[in-house]
């Protein structure tokens, strides 16, 4: 009798043993094998741009450190939000994520009505890095410093113009904080991309424009325009020889560009560390330096809450200009 209960007791710790393991295992297929298919990284912008080149870099070295493809998906339209929103309603299995960039923290101050929850629709993966805007003017203009075009501007108000790439981008934002740090008041010429903007200002219909250094990198070099300042609050790594705009007489300027990653909210967190994980080795690569070196981008790599914070931030103080200069969307 005691032999048949002690022997009963066994079996039945033996079974429940195994079936705590098997509903274990079966609790966590979807991630124990991350990433069982390919990774789609969409760009909300068209093709060819600086964002679309620096997702298709970081794909690739991802690639090889997840050991399946990844494919890059442009959704442009609606300043991102339509690229955005579609990851925000993909599944949250880390199979697709969005390249991210300045928009992404301006659009809820600028959008009246948006599909989603910026703060809430998104899980921060890591921030790839930040990149500076470029003040710059036609090679035979008289301006030459910060100093130059303040002096110009105050004393003809409303009639120096700025071009950008469009209305609520960082080159944009960065000269209404320029007019706002600087009490001036000058006109903001909006373009579809900085082509155009390129175009109009060596043609002589705009005084000057805040560009991305790799836009306007051939004509600084070639000497058709001369690089007044750089926006960001540290000099350029591109541009060692060109002060910042907080050097030059806007003390506590600072404006930059920057690209993160992100997957839709909800995605575990053992796969947000994986993506980070290979992220990071990827942007870290000399492959990756090699090829953003024109971009002018400092690489971070951090966590995914160094992405986050900076991002929390960057909608605070551009959400208050926003609603200081008074910025519509287009």
């Amino acid at each position: 009798m005691h032999q048949y209960f002690t022997s009963s007791r066994f079996t039945r710790r033996a079974f429940l043993s195994t079936a705590g393991a098997v509903a274990a295992a079966g609790a966590m297929p979807a991630f124990a094998a991350f990433p069982d298919k390919p990774i789609r990284i969409v760009v909300p912008f068209a093709p060819g741009g600086g964002t679309d080149m620096i997702a298709r870099v970081v794909a690739e070295g991802m690639s090889k450190e997840l050991g399946k493809p990844i494919i890059v998906e442009n959704k442009p339209g609606a300043g991102t939000i339509i690229g955005s929103d579609h990851v925000a309603k993909s599944p949250a299995d880390g199979h697709t994520l969005v390249i991210a960039t300045f928009a992404h923290a301006v659009n809820p101050a600028m959008q009246p009505k948006m599909p989603y929850q910026t703060d809430k629709a998104f899980a921060p993966v890591i921030l790839i890095g930040r990149s500076p805007n470029v003040l710059v003017v036609r090679a035979d203009r008289p301006y030459k410093s910060v100093d130059d075009i303040l002096a110009a501007a105050r004393a003809n108000p409303g009639k120096l113009t700025f071009g950008s790439q469009g209305n609520g981008t960082s080159a944009h934002l960065a000269g209404e904080l320029f007019k706002l740090n600087g009490k001036v008041n000058m006109v903001h010429v909006p373009y579809r991309g900085a082509g155009p903007a390129i175009t109009d200002m060596l043609g002589g219909q705009i005084d000057m424009m805040f560009a991305t250094v790799s836009a306007v990198a051939p004509f600084l070099d070639n000497g058709k325009m001369r690089a007044i300042a750089v926006t960001t609050a540290e000099r350029a790594p591109a541009l060692q020889a060109v002060p910042t705009i907080a050097e030059s007489g806007l003390p506590g300027y600072a404006a930059e560009s920057w690209y993160g990653l992100y997957a839709p909210a909800g995605t575990p967190p053992a796969v947000i560390a994986r993506l980070n994980a290979a992220a990071r080795r990827a942007v870290q690569s000399d492959v990756f330096r090699k090829k953003v070196e024109n971009e002018g981008l400092s690489v971070s790599a951090g966590s995914p809450d160094e992405l986050d914070r900076y991002v929390r931030n960057e909608t605070v103080r551009w959400t208050q200009l926003v609603r200081t200069a008074h910025i519509k969307a287009e």
